[in-house]
């Protein structure tokens, strides 16, 4: 029950977080290929929500359902390496016509989370996952790191599109 009562509260304040805000519109990257966006990303810096803060080793799996949608694994250690792993389960809902750039991610029906892919490089080897109230951010990788000065032209490219980089934290990856 407190899970639900906590995924309730997530849920709700990723929808209303930001409402009334005077930001600019955020662009999506133009297309992204389904298919290969699947499997696994290594989150390596984020705005956490609530319940991502301290999180260590934390991946995010995608894998295509049939119907369309995007079963999605969130697993993490929470605290340390070797903390309690917690595991979530939301679903994403590719938006038509947004060149499957822009999602709703459901953690509890019906409300969805806007989840919407704003920079992705060729190789599809390093990701940003944004929100157009600039509260969240997810920079994530298939590997559990990335080059420094990559992370560095990464915070360049969210303060550029209007993303407080100070509240921008690693994600700790060991592996």
């Amino acid at each position: 029950m407190k899970l639900t009562t906590r995924l309730i509260a997530l849920t709700l304040l990723l929808l209303t977080a930001g409402v009334g805000a005077e930001e600019k519109p955020m662009e999506t990257v133009p297309q992204v290929d389904l298919p290969r966006f699947m499997g696994d990303w290594y989150v390596i810096a984020n705005i956490p929500t609530f319940i991502e803060k301290g999180a260590h080793n934390a991946v995010e799996s995608y894998a295509l359902n049939p119907d369309g949608t995007i079963a999605t694994t969130f697993r993490f250690h929470k605290g340390a390496f070797d903390g309690p792993e917690k595991v979530y389960h939301p679903t994403g809902f590719v938006v038509p016509n947004t060149g499957n750039a822009l999602w709703g991610m459901q953690f509890i029906w019906p409300f969805k989370a806007e989840y919407m892919v704003i920079r992705l490089d060729p190789e599809y080897s390093i990701t940003v996952i944004g929100r157009t109230a600039r509260d969240y951010v997810w920079v994530m990788a298939r590997q559990p790191e990335i080059p420094e000065a990559k992370l560095t032209e990464i915070m360049a490219f969210l303060k550029g599109v209007g993303y407080d980089t100070a509240l921008v934290q690693r994600v700790p990856q060991r592996w």
